[in-house]
């Protein structure tokens, strides 16, 4: 082979040499974009949970605080109920002790009456 020869084909494999280079250069900064593309999405999508997490805890906090208000409330209203509930037992429990004494007078009344007929004497009654 000539000198020639030899020039020409180092030529062209270094003419192949630097366009492998250059093809491997934009394989990298292929490969490169596609990595940061990667770590884009990840950081996309690691943003989009870390606000999912806060916007379910900010929820979380204020179901907490509508709750123990809730409860308040409810816990009011109820004392409220019961203490109604406790006034009408307490007018019904008078009105069943009434009852009872005016029972209790009554037969106490005619328990007299019997005693005064047997002595031969009565409660006066005025008639009209």
């Amino acid at each position: 082979m000539t000198t020639e020869t030899l020039v020409t084909k180092l030529n062209r494999k270094e003419s192949l040499l630097s366009g492998l280079r250059n093809i491997m250069s934009i394989d990298m900064s292929a490969e490169k974009m596609t990595k940061l593309e990667e770590n884009l999405q990840r950081a996309v999508a690691l943003k989009k949970m870390v606000n999912r997490w806060q916007n379910s805890h900010t929820h979380c906090m204020w179901q907490m605080t509508m709750s123990q208000r809730r409860n308040l409330y409810a816990t009011l209203r109820m004392q409220d109920t019961m203490e109604q509930e406790l006034a009408l037992s307490n007018k019904q429990l008078l009105m069943v002790r009434q009852a009872a004494l005016h029972q209790l007078f009554e037969k106490e009344h005619q328990q007299y009456q019997q005693e005064l007929s047997q002595m031969g004497k009565a409660f006066y009654e005025e008639r009209l």
